[in-house]
């Protein structure tokens, strides 16, 4: 059964006094005289309103400001309970009590039972991503390997997202390097096909991967399908862990075959031993005891998280990766992990056994609710001794190291930030750097990039493209191009989000709003942004145009700043590096985008515009005459002939063929 609403209140959000960091001020000690007073108390108000509508029931609660912000989401085993536990400021941290005063209303989901409302409670915080959480970060899915079963003869892909299609999946891998390495070296111990199925079932003779022997050529008859159904089970039980079987099994045949001086079979036998042996080479530690876990390791410094997270199945190692979730300053290794883990396996499937370098009090909580949902028993442990404690003791020690590169990286962009507002003569150090170009080939599938860099280096999912949509701009006219992507960056702006004066800013001072727009141009680009920054009224946001300079030369570069004379940086100046890589970057994506864009007009097929025309039509056309070309030059008579295709869709594509000149 469903959740259900129970307060119907504006938006969203919630906060959990016992998920909320301990060992702060205690809120008695918040100055509650003067002005202070009536604010403080309004909060608390508007809280103890609601407490009277809640029943003592399990759910979710969500806060939220005056402007319908979500402030916290937290679950209660008694909303009536935990919610009245915000009425008092007396005994609440200092971070409780902000949290109170800023409340404006909140929302309730009852849930059926505790463990439903962990989940819910994981899932709104991972949408909603509200200021008094922890919050994962870098939340990227992970890649599998999938040996597809829904053809004659297997298929080894990287596979990401929905697991829709039919076969088996290994992993997750920590990396798609990782995977790309296992494939490689797959490929080569079980010689299976990596192509899509069309190109299967279009060659005529063996490509060269059957060549350089990293595939058994399925498609031209090299091996039977009854021989390669036999590689494709030897690769599913190496990827089950059933790798010393399969080392045993091709040992043999390899001694088998140098006896009866087949040297030649003997050499496949051993290459493939050699491709298995680099496989596991590359996993590093593989543990004797743990068929199936993830492990997670966390350390705190310098006010700062890592959660390490490696991966284990089929007894092997498939990789790590670091997390930087954002957490109070003031939670503890175990509260930032607990509310960690819990989001980070929302919409991920569970191993069998997870293992913690630090205990917290819902573990068991946790256990059931990931129990449940995966329909199997989950273990959730934080081991002491043995083979399952030095696991943890080497993610943590890696944990301890990523933390110490952040933290190293962070003290030196903090250098270039710094260092950038002096070059460039700003009032204070910028958090967030907006950097701007347009790619284009003669005027033809023009787009416009948008790169962000702040405090913690590239901020990646700020990154905007911009397909230029003006139809009267002349072919190549950068200034017009670069109006357009102005024109709709900061309208937007200004519409979802307000002034930079009422913007938010996260801990490190990072906001929507830009503290330094760089644009890669001179003087014309620099002035065509300018114009539509002052039709918008925007007065606060600094803007500087770097011209590459003579013969476009690095370290050249002409900096343009409105009200200021044209001048360059010295050449070895760390600043104008660190420029340089933002404006390469903004480059390196504006670029990317336009590849990608110009890729897609190439490839794209006349009959997808054909009203009507699905891809099973689409398909028996292309079967029967070739080509669209082909498909635009025939007849009436011959189009009716195809399959699928009745005299009133014959006239479709007919005349949609020869009413646009084809």
């Amino acid at each position: 059964m469903p959740p259900e609403e129970i307060v119907d209140s504006p938006a969203e959000a919630g906060p959990d006094p016992d998920s909320l960091p301990p060992g702060e001020e205690s809120g008695a000690d918040i100055d509650l005289s003067g002005d202070a007073a009536p604010s403080l108390n309004k909060g608390v108000a508007v809280i103890a309103a609601k407490v009277r509508q809640l029943p003592n029931a399990p759910g979710v609660y969500r806060m939220f400001n005056g402007d319908g912000d979500v402030l916290y989401v937290g679950k209660a085993r008694s909303l009536k309970k935990r919610v009245h536990s915000y009425t008092r400021l007396a005994g609440q941290s200092h971070r409780i009590a902000r949290m109170i005063t800023q409340t404006a209303s909140m929302e309730f989901v009852r849930t059926h039972t505790e463990t439903e409302a962990l989940l819910l409670e994981a899932n709104l915080i991972k949408r909603l991503r509200p200021r008094f959480n922890v919050l994962l970060r870098d939340d990227k899915s992970f890649p599998y390997i999938l040996i597809a079963d829904d053809h004659e003869a297997p298929q080894i892909v990287k596979h990401r997202g929905a697991r829709k299609r039919k076969g088996n999946f290994y992993g997750p891998f920590a990396s798609a390097g990782a995977v790309n390495r296992t494939i490689n070296a797959l490929q080569k111990a079980f010689l299976l096909r990596s192509c899509t199925d069309a190109v299967y079932a279009s060659r005529t003779r063996p490509c060269l991967l059957y060549q350089i022997k990293r595939c058994a050529a399925p498609c031209t008859g090299e091996i039977t399908l009854e021989a390669y159904a036999t590689l494709v089970d030897e690769a599913q039980a190496f990827l089950s862990g059933k790798s010393k079987t399969i080392q045993d099994g091709l040992a043999t045949a390899m001694q088998g075959a140098s006896e009866r001086l087949d040297f030649e079979s003997a050499a496949v036998y051993r290459d493939r031993l050699s491709a298995l042996s680099h496989v596991q080479s590359h996993q590093g530690i593989n543990p004797h005891s743990v068929e199936e876990a993830d492990v997670f390791a966390c350390h705190q410094d310098g006010g700062q998280t890592c959660i390490q997270v490696f991966f284990f199945r089929t007894g092997q190692n498939w990789g790590n990766r670091a997390y930087f979730p954002r957490a109070d300053k003031s939670l503890t290794a175990a509260e930032v992990l607990e509310s960690f883990l819990a989001q980070f396996y929302d919409d991920k499937p569970c191993p069998r056994l997870i293992l913690l370098s630090d205990d917290f009090a819902e573990r068991e909580l946790l256990q059931q609710a990931l129990s449940e949902r995966a329909e199997h028993k989950i273990t959730v442990t934080a081991p002491r001794r043995g083979e399952k404690r030095e696991l943890v003791e080497h993610a943590l020690s890696n944990a301890r190291e990523a933390l110490g590169r952040k933290l190293a990286d962070t003290s030196s962009q903090e250098k270039l930030l710094a260092g950038l507002a002096e070059a460039l003569g700003l009032d204070e150090t910028p958090r967030r750097i907006e950097v701007y170009d347009n790619s284009h080939i003669m005027g033809s599938n023009a787009v416009g990039g948008m790169i962000v860099s702040g405090p913690d280096g590239f901020a990646k999912n700020q990154y905007r493209k911009f397909n230029i949509k003006n139809e009267e701009l002349a072919p190549g006219d950068d200034y017009g191009m670069m109006r357009e992507v102005m024109q709709r960056r900061f309208s937007r702006l200004l519409k979802e989000v307000g002034s930079k004066a009422q913007a938010p800013r996260d801990e490190n001072g990072f906001g929507p709003w830009p503290d330094l727009v760089l644009i890669d141009g001179g003087l014309g680009q620099l002035n065509a942004v300018r114009a539509v920054i002052d039709e918008l009224g925007i007065v606060d946001v600094p803007l500087v145009g770097v011209a590459k300079g003579i013969d476009r030369d690095a370290g050249r570069e002409v900096f343009h700043i409105p009200g200021k004379t044209a001048f360059r940086l010295p050449v070895r100046d760390p600043v104008l590096y660190f420029i340089q890589r933002l404006r390469d970057e903004a480059h390196r994506f504006a670029i990317g985008t336009h590849r990608a864009k110009r890729k897609a007009d190439i490839t794209k097929n006349p009959l997808d515009e054909i009203p009507g025309i699905g891809p099973s039509r689409k398909r028996a056309l292309l079967h029967h005459f070739g080509s669209a070309k082909a498909v635009g030059r025939a007849a009436m008579s011959d189009l009716t002939a195809v399959e699928g295709v009745s005299e009133q869709t014959a006239q479709v594509i007919y005349d949609f063929f020869h009413d646009s000149g084809e």
